[in-house]
């Protein structure tokens, strides 16, 4: 926002995605310099991103910092340092699954913002395939790395009992699963272990819990039917929060 210099706080690994907003506002404000910083604990995901960036003739005016530390142990180094730095941006980009104290973590990047900044977080729509599957299946889904299934509203109360004004944009979206329900298909299985979050779902689970979760995906608040093809609901909200 401010005319000569803007600050953008990036989480977790989505370097095209990064690239690509930074090149929207190099078009948009044509001059201004992007202190960009980058938050991901995955060293290859880091040294991709800086691949990426090396590759990148048209980032002169952009400067990057890469912290190599997950959400939480970002907000612990800076906490201990005393270096509050505020942005004009940050986004979290379907990274809430994956942190160990949500409300914390949005009210802590929530106080990193500038004047007039905006917070961007997209995450699962409750409209999508993915909330159903979850409220009436998730007795049989294994835990996530935190324990974390979760979808936009759950990330809207959070911000409702912070006080912090936002508007919700719903992005539809949609994904061919057919091959999921092909015996023996390599992709299909390799689907089912992403939906299930279990590897080898299809050669390891008992016959009714397979055909539970397959029918379960065909159900018309999971999936619709496109020429033959199974689309899975992979609607996503996009959550704009104001400083």
């Amino acid at each position: 926002h401010r005319a000569e210099h803007a600050s953008l706080l990036l989480g977790d690994f989505l370097a095209g995605v990064d690239l690509k907003m930074i090149r929207i506002l190099q078009a948009v404000h044509p001059g201004v310099f992007i202190d960009n910083e980058i938050v991901e604990p995955n060293p290859q995901h880091v040294a991709a991103y800086k691949e990426l960036v090396n590759q990148a003739p048209d980032l002169q005016n952009v400067s990057f910092i890469w912290h190599q530390l997950t959400s939480l142990e970002y907000e612990q180094q800076v906490k201990e340092k005393g270096t509050h730095k505020k942005f004009d941006f940050i986004h979290m980009i379907q990274m809430l699954y994956r942190v160990e104290d949500i409300p914390n973590t949005i009210k802590f990047f929530h106080s990193c913002l500038d004047h007039h900044g905006k917070l961007l977080i997209i995450i699962l729509s409750d409209s999508s395939g993915w909330a159903s599957l979850w409220r009436k299946h998730r007795d049989c889904l294994p835990a996530t790395d935190s324990g974390h299934y979760i979808t936009c509203s759950g990330i809207t109360a959070v911000l409702r009992r912070l006080g912090a004004q936002h508007r919700v944009y719903e992005l539809p979206s949609g994904w061919d699963i057919t091959e999921c329900f092909t015996e023996g298909d390599a992709l299909g299985g390799r689907m089912m272990d992403f939906l299930t979050g279990t590897k080898n779902f299809l050669g390891t689970a008992p016959a009714a819990l397979r055909r539970r979760l397959q029918d379960a995906l065909c159900q018309p608040e999971c999936s619709s039917t496109r020429d033959g093809r199974v689309i899975f609901s992979n609607n996503l909200s996009m959550i704009v929060v104001e400083s």
